[in-house]
């Protein structure tokens, strides 16, 4: 293993290298501060490693067992926390949504969940810079939100029929669509080539037209100077005598190293962080780092995502083109007459026969299974799909934990409990009646409704009082100062929306202010 001697304590310590470790990775080692990135996962080539093959591609998830607790409908297989350098952005479908003001500031607007201790208008400058880097792909005017674009590229012209078929129903029903804002090339960009319509972006983009940092970040992070050190896992962060962080243990094809360092960033994804965290105690901090509140793993969210599949007279083909091509945002504010809190985004979203398959099976109000399912699967070409982004409200009763059962590195396994609140089921029943009403004005006829959900954010939030937050707004911990947290762990509130593209503005800012740090 190519890597700097153990006694030698770099400038930064990354953990993980997925959205915001690549954009951290790049940002340091840019600004000429020593760099080392630990990755649990392996470094992939996309054009010898991944494949036009969805079962094949399961890898590229961390697939390591969580145990589930709570009656919420988590379904720890199909969260898109990647394993790997490039993260969860190897296997995300590429939507690039910019979160809303009001998700900002929901109890001070709502009156319920809690405020961010920053605004929009303080990612805003983060947001334009991520999306140029990102160069996303987007339609002249985006209606809903504060940004309107334009977008740095022009949107994906080919839509799909399932795309086709939700605009239709839209317009008929007087809803708002647009094409969704996507990190997928529409036209060629250094040596990458625009969107084939090949469709597997959840199986890894082989010929790069979908970004991820595997290809945009961690490069240039490298010809920097950054080490990005692959197939290692931490185990734990190490304290100093005076209780500051001073580097972590990692295993290596089974031998344990120290990498020491001056600062540590943890960007492992709302599961792992939190999990590395509380197995990190010492003496000095016996509830675990950074954990003087008490809230390392509290107020986990998800995303509620149901599905509603609808059987068409003619061939839909859901595997065609990139999955999320239309989306609607008309349902994202709070309207009181719909009594509950905050909203959602619905799009319209592909499925490979595998992902299908596993889904309806789960389907209410009779599950799938045997002579059923393989009936209900021989007509798949004729199905359209529609699926939900809807807000979570924050609950401390939603934690990560720690199991007695140990993991292959001798680390407890993480034990994710999780309930829907009353607003949150009240939402997914609006949404749910939206889609069927939206595929039916499409003139399909509802098959499936699959309880689903999506992106898990929360368990390590950010706030101005270190009695009730984990970080400040910089995701610099209260009690540790070299100890930062830069990942969706860090979300106060979970929004309506898709988060990677807050997760990398947030990197981003975050950024700047150990920058700034450094040259003071």
């Amino acid at each position: 293993m190519n890597w700097r001697h153990e006694h030698d304590a770099v400038d930064i310590l990354i953990v993980g290298a997925g959205a915001a470790g690549g954009v951290l990775a790049q940002e340091l080692s840019e600004a000429g501060l020593s760099v080392v990135v630990l990755e649990a996962g392996p470094w992939r080539d996309p054009q010898k490693d991944f494949a036009s093959d969805e079962l094949s591609m399961k890898g590229l998830a961390w697939e390591d067992t969580r145990i589930v607790a709570g009656s919420g409908a988590l379904d720890m297989s199909a969260y898109p926390s990647g394993r790997g350098v490039g993260g969860g952005t190897q296997r995300f479908t590429g939507v690039f949504l910019r979160f809303h003001e009001s998700d900002f500031k929901m109890k001070s607007i709502d009156g319920v969940g809690e405020d961010w201790p920053i605004h929009y208008k303080d990612l805003d400058p983060y947001y334009t810079r991520i999306e140029k880097e990102v160069a996303v792909s987007g339609p002249k005017h985006f209606p809903w939100g504060n940004f309107h674009g334009p977008y740095p590229f022009p949107e994906i012209s080919s839509l799909s029929t399932n795309a086709s078929l939700f605009q239709k129903g839209c317009k008929t029903l007087g809803i708002q669509t647009a094409v969704t804002p996507l990190a997928i090339l529409s036209a060629p960009l250094d040596g990458r080539s625009p969107c084939t319509n090949r469709g597997f972006c959840m199986q890894g983009c082989m010929p790069n037209a979908k970004f991820s940092t595997l290809i945009v970040h961690i490069p240039k992070a490298v010809q920097a100077g950054a080490e990005v050190l692959a197939d290692c896992m931490v185990t734990q962060i190490e304290v100093d005598d005076y209780g500051h962080v001073c580097g972590a243990l990692f295993v290596h094809q089974g031998v344990t190293y120290r990498q020491r360092a001056k600062t540590v960033i943890l960007c492992a994804h709302a599961i792992e962080t939190p999990r590395l965290l509380l197995h990190s105690a010492t003496p000095q901090f016996p509830d675990g780092l950074a954990n003087s509140s008490g809230w390392v793993g509290r107020a986990v969210m998800t995303h509620s995502s149901n599905d509603v599949y609808a059987k068409f007279e003619h061939e839909v083909r859901l595997y065609k083109g990139a999955p999320v091509l239309a989306s609607t945002q008309d349902f994202y504010e709070t309207d009181s007459k719909r009594g509950f809190a905050r909203g959602y985004t619905i799009h319209a979203h592909g499925s490979k026969p595998i992902d299908m398959a596993q889904g309806i099976s789960k389907s209410s109000p009779d599950l799938l299974w045997g002579a059923k399912l393989r009936e209900a699967m021989l007509d798949y070409n004729y199905y359209g799909r529609l699926t939900m982004v809807g807000e979570v409200l924050p609950d401390w009763n939603n934690h990560i934990s720690l199991s007695a059962e140990k993991d292959e590195y001798g680390m407890p396994r993480a034990i994710v409990t999780f309930n829907y609140g009353d607003n949150d089921q009240k939402l997914i029943d609006h949404a749910v009646d939206n889609m069927q009403m939206i595929l039916k004005a499409a003139a399909g006829e509802i098959a499936f409704v699959v309880p689903d959900t999506q992106h898990l954010m929360g368990g390590c939030r950010m706030g101005n009082n270190p009695a009730n937050s984990v970080v400040n707004s910089y995701g610099q911990s209260h009690d540790i100062p070299n100890l930062f947290i830069c990942d969706a762990s860090l979300f106060v509130t979970s929004s309506g929306a898709n988060p990677t593209h807050t997760i990398m503005a947030l990197a981003a800012r975050t950024a700047d202010y150990i920058i700034d740090l450094a040259s003071s």
